[in-house]
């Protein structure tokens, strides 16, 4: 589909701008850019976006109801008061692997925080994978749910939250795997093959679900974001004007905007003309698509 119009609603040139998820409390679009440190709101009735260093790298986060935020950080989970300012560290999995970072994250409907890591340094095929997901519970404690990815991705519900979704982005990989989901205890279990991208332009970097249970991939170095169906069927693919798109947010008051999160460094030689606004957040509607809630953690 390329009739649908894409707009930059933000002309930021972030570094590796992450992680979106819309606030339907304060009506506010939240993300990050995770090079440069920044936690990141942006208004778009105002047209403003405020930012907070929190002096190092921002994998993923999750909103609490009271709109304090928990941040997955290099050395663990943190929480910042946004009233105060203030940030204070909450817990660090037993196992983690001083040598990752956080990455892509996301929260069931019972308040769990996921998220996967993936290595500091750049990652070979030789060596073996070092990601692994993590849960943070609403209790405060934390354990390993799976392992064994080189860079996690894509974690993302379908709305019953019967299925859940999560992605390895390295190119050797670039598959988006289901597993079936106990919302009850939390466990993930039947591994399979969702969607395999060698066969489409974009890796798969961060994923979302739409009401009908499509997911959506932000198709990263592919100029691309792609609609699966529930049975790993392409629906639909939007060119996008810039290289690399990283994340999607339904947002807005109805949740039809879709928010796209992308990459300002590191892009093709010779394509800056070809998108001046790379690092930009951009935002499309598609008519008779829109998104689900984003669940709080706690």
């Amino acid at each position: 589909m390329n009739h649908i119009n894409v707009d930059c609603v933000l002309d930021i040139k972030a570094n590796l701008g992450e992680s979106p998820i819309w606030s339907t409390k304060d009506q506010i679009l939240y993300w990050v850019d995770i090079n440069n440190h920044l936690i990141c709101k942006f208004d778009p009735r105002k047209k403003k976006n405020n930012s907070i260093n929190v002096g190092d790298f921002i994998g993923c986060f999750a909103l609490k109801e009271n709109l304090n935020i928990v941040l997955a950080l290099t050395n663990g989970f943190f929480e910042l008061e946004q009233q105060k300012g203030i940030i204070s560290f909450l817990c660090n999995p037993k196992d983690y692997n001083p040598e990752n970072r956080f990455n892509d994250g996301t929260v069931d409907q019972r308040g769990r925080f996921y998220a996967g890591t993936m290595s500091l340094n750049p990652i070979k095929k030789t060596e073996k994978p070092k990601g692994s997901l993590y849960c943070l519970h609403p209790s405060g404690d934390v354990n390993k749910v799976l392992g064994g990815f080189y860079t996690i991705n894509g974690l993302a519900f379908s709305p019953d939250y019967k299925t859940a979704y999560v992605s390895d982005s390295a190119p050797w990989i670039r598959t988006i795997w289901s597993y079936d989901y106990d919302l009850e205890d939390g466990v993930w279990s039947n591994k399979k093959v969702f969607f395999e991208t060698h066969q489409i332009n974009g890796r798969p970097d961060g994923g979302c679900v739409d009401s009908e249970g499509c997911y959506w991939m932000a198709g990263v170095s592919g100029w691309e974001l792609v609609r699966i169906t529930p049975k790993g069927k392409i629906d639909m693919i939007i060119k996008m004007p810039i290289e690399k798109p990283t994340k999607i947010a339904f947002g807005g008051s109805k949740l039809d905007t879709m928010y796209v999160t992308s990459i300002g460094s590191d892009i093709t030689q010779g394509t800056i003309n070809k998108q001046p606004k790379a690092g930009g957040i951009f935002a499309l509607t598609i008519p008779g698509i829109k998104g689900i809630d984003f669940p709080f953690y706690g």
